[in-house]
């Protein structure tokens, strides 16, 4: 198993004070048996019902316009030269007073008449759904977990027979209300302790909120979680459905390309025996059948038009009940019959796979290699990091707390060959010439993409608060500066961060490249000698000021992007011609996002991984710990990945040099 390297990434985050302070303390986590010796059904019981906040929780502001074209501008300037940003100023000017203003009034009027939900929910919903992409590297992210500290329970079958049981104690506890509510505790010695608990349970839902921000405590939204479990993406013509049955009780287990599914529900609602599912896990680690000649599950990593177009056709082939057992499946567990070798193998496995061994458009796959090394991938249009994260941080914490089997648990003395249904499809010639060009397409797309880490051991979160800085903000102001050195330009860049603290948030766009972070990346990559060791200090602390500045606003929904996003959607709808201001180039250059970045810290996860959003893009996932920072860059061959991490690396050292009082270089 590969081990020793924590990187983390994902497409969202929730930004306050810690990022590492997504996830509740876990309260009540015992391993309790009932009479007939089966294993707890629930994670925990929790004082608080799940969604106790929910009704209460504040809705997502709207920017004020003028905010809005003054952020805007501001993320222009280092992107633009000054006739361009004259251009573009203009046009912002000219849409911020006239018909921007009339959608902004339309905007909030439609947000006024929507209370239950949030003016950017039903737009960003409609533009992943929308798009027709493959979700494969565009849209779908994975994040690894850590090892099992106790090194025996890595074995695939006992692993994976533990974490499907803690995936399905987490189901069970959210639905009974018995979850913790996601909570980010600003000061948990006042908000996560079991006096406030006991108090805040008896407010009003319609209150509860208020009660929890009198102690500085923050609930998030949660309305994402029930779309986890029974839930898939179906591939629909112009536009895809979200669809989740929660009465279906069975696994969609994968394994060389077949489809096997089996009850881990009974009849009464509780959890199967662990050792039953050991013993269906184990048959179908043993069963020989050879990888399907027509492998079904690659159908979707196609286009989606053309995927709905074959799922039709499957559908009118006699495959229904087939199609309705993997769409309903709790999630799919996808059992791969190799090891991980190294890092960069881990990021192709889990992110892509080959193919065959994915059902990309599951809530969630959760993926266990030959040696134990499991990742989580998800789809991404039902949800954000933040659901998928507490997720992963539950059942790593009860999957190694409160095991389900031992590595000397016996599997059951079951008949396994009836208990376990392996799915048959039936394909015509349309459908295996289909399958067999998409599977070429599919690798073919693969084999253009380029995966690579790196650590940069000298420093890292310790060392830059000590300097009174943020190690997010020295973080992207590397990857400003690695970009400048290798490229020699200034380009539009992405960091994602969560806006679940508002009902039905979803996520709000940090721009890292500013005047800031140009101007810092001229001198220590081209002008270093041109300043003193104090002005580059200087230089750097005001990076990391403005960054600190946009990183809050984004994560109260103050932010430029969603709020531009939400006006276009209105005038693209309203079936008027649409505004100059959105057919600027310099508009279309902002949203092209050629550097797309975003990081996570949890104790559960071991590192994570995207694909870039643009065909010259980079994907920067990345990890600021507490001694050292990693990242993990995926890129297609317009741009060079190993280049780029060493530019990355260079950069990072000429930061520390400045804030260690030493010599820099060019």
């Amino acid at each position: 198993m590969v081990t020793g390297m924590l990187l983390c990434s994902t497409s969202s985050r929730f930004r306050g004070a810690s990022a590492a302070r997504l996830s509740p303390i876990f309260v009540g986590l015992q391993r309790s048996y009932s009479h007939d010796g089966s294993v707890s059904q629930y994670l925990h019981r929790s004082l608080v019902p799940t969604m106790h906040f929910q009704k209460s929780l504040p809705r997502l502001p709207i920017p004020k316009l003028e905010d809005t074209i003054r952020r805007y501008l501001n993320a222009q300037k280092p992107l633009l030269d000054d006739d361009q940003f004259r251009k573009t100023e203009q046009l912002a000017v000219s849409f911020g007073n006239g018909i921007g203003r009339e959608l902004h009034k339309q905007l909030v009027a439609q947000d006024k008449r929507n209370k239950y939900t949030s003016y950017i929910s039903g737009p960003w919903f409609d533009m992943y759904l929308q798009a027709r992409e493959s979700v494969v590297l565009n849209f779908n992210p994975f994040m690894a977990f850590n090892p099992d500290p106790k090194t025996e329970y890595n074995n695939q079958l006992i692993r994976a027979t533990n974490l499907t049981v803690s995936a399905l104690r987490f189901m069970k506890t959210l639905r009974a209300g018995l979850l913790e509510p996601e909570i980010f505790h600003l000061n948990p010695s006042k908000s996560d302790t079991q006096t406030f608990k006991k108090l805040i349970r008896f407010v009003p839902s319609s209150l509860s909120w208020f009660g929890a921000y009198m102690v500085n405590a923050y609930p998030l939204d949660m309305s994402q979680y029930f779309r986890l479990f029974n839930s898939t993406r179906l591939p629909k013509q112009n536009k895809d459905e979200l669809f989740t049955d929660e009465n279906e009780k069975h696994l969609l287990v994968l394994r060389n390309g077949n489809f096997y599914v089996f009850d881990v529900i009974d009849r009464d609602g509780n959890i199967v025996k662990p050792s039953e599912i050991q013993a269906h896990l184990k048959w179908i680690l043993s069963d020989n059948s050879p990888v399907p000649a027509f492998p079904l599950a690659c159908l979707t990593s196609e286009n989606r038009d053309t995927w709905a177009k074959m799922r039709q056709e499957l559908l009118d082939n006699g495959n229904k009940e087939a199609l309705a057992k993997v769409d309903s499946a709790i999630f799919c567990l996808c059992l791969d019959d190799f090891p991980v070798k190294d890092y960069n193998h881990l990021s192709h496995t889990m992110l892509h796979g080959d193919g065959i061994n994915r059902w990309y458009d599951k809530s969630f796959n959760l993926i266990l290699a030959k040696d134990g090394t499991t990742a989580v991938h998800f789809e991404h249009s039902w949800g954000d990091g933040v659901a998928v994260l507490r997720f992963q941080n539950e059942v790593f914490k009860d999957s190694t707390q409160a095991p389900a089997i031992t590595p000397q648990a016996q599997p059951a003395v079951v008949d396994s060959a009836v208990a376990v249904q392996k799915l048959n499809f039936k394909l015509n010639d349309a459908l295996k010439e289909g399958i067999t060009k998409v599977k070429q397409t599919f690798d073919a797309t693969v084999k253009t993409l380029t995966m690579k880490t790196m650590q940069f051991e000298r420093g890292g979160k310790e060392a830059i608060k000590k300097q009174k800085l943020s190690p997010d903000a020295l973080a992207q102001l590397a990857f400003q500066m690695a970009f400048l050195q290798q490229y020699g330009q200034t380009v539009a860049t992405y960091e994602s961060c969560s806006t679940a603290a508002f009902k039905h948030g979803r996520t709000e766009t940090i721009r890292p490249a500013s005047v800031h972070t140009k101007a810092c990346s001229e001198a220590l990559v081209r002008k270093v000698s041109q300043h003193s060791a104090a002005e580059l200090r200087q230089m750097i602390a005001e990076c990391s000021k403005y960054h600190s500045q946009l990183t809050k606003e984004a994560a109260m929904g103050q932010g430029f992007d969603r709020h531009l996003f939400a006006l276009r959607h209105l005038a693209e709808s309203s079936g008027t011609p649409l505004p100059s201001f959105f057919q600027d180039q310099a508009y279309a250059q902002i949203n092209y996002n050629i550097l797309s970045t975003s990081t996570l810290s949890s104790p559960a996860v071991f590192m994570g991984g995207f694909g870039p959003v643009v065909p010259d893009g980079f994907g920067v996932g990345y990890g600021v710990h507490d001694n050292w920072i990693g990242c993990n860059v995926s890129a297609y061959p317009a741009r060079k990945v190993d280049e780029f991490l060493q530019c990355i690396h260079k950069s990072l050292d000429a930061i520390f040099n400045v804030l260690e009082g030493k010599q820099v270089s060019n």
